[in-house]
């Protein structure tokens, strides 16, 4: 065999469709049926979103503990007080240079800066 011959499986519809029926019986996992068959357990992934079995994938479970969840939660009101301190600061830096420019325009100034100068 040659460095560049590489064995290239094709697997048939049938039996693809037959290992995702074994997964779903749930006897056997993904690796289990990898290595009874000699498939990689990617390949099987493949074929999960192929035939779009989103219920053969593996789901993530996040396990929290209270103090984690009050952490969050506090975490989360911080941010909110946060983001509307933000806005009022950038709101009233807006009221301020209007006052400006109405201030400047009112004493016969051109620009802001003229009257920020004198």
């Amino acid at each position: 065999m040659y460095k560049n011959d590489k064995v290239i499986r094709r697997y048939s519809e049938p039996f693809k469709l037959k290992i995702l029926d074994e997964l779903t019986t749930g006897k056997l996992n993904k690796s289990q049926l990898g290595k009874a068959y000699g498939i990689n357990p990617t390949t099987i992934n493949e074929w999960i979103r192929k035939y779009n079995r989103k219920d053969l994938m593996n789901t993530r479970i996040k396990v929290e503990t209270k103090d984690e969840i009050t952490r969050i939660k506090t975490l989360q009101k911080e941010i909110e007080q946060l983001k509307k301190l933000l806005l009022k600061k950038d709101l009233d830096a807006m009221i301020e240079e209007s006052y400006l420019e109405v201030a400047a325009e009112k004493l016969g100034y051109k620009t802001v800066q003229q009257l920020k100068k004198n």
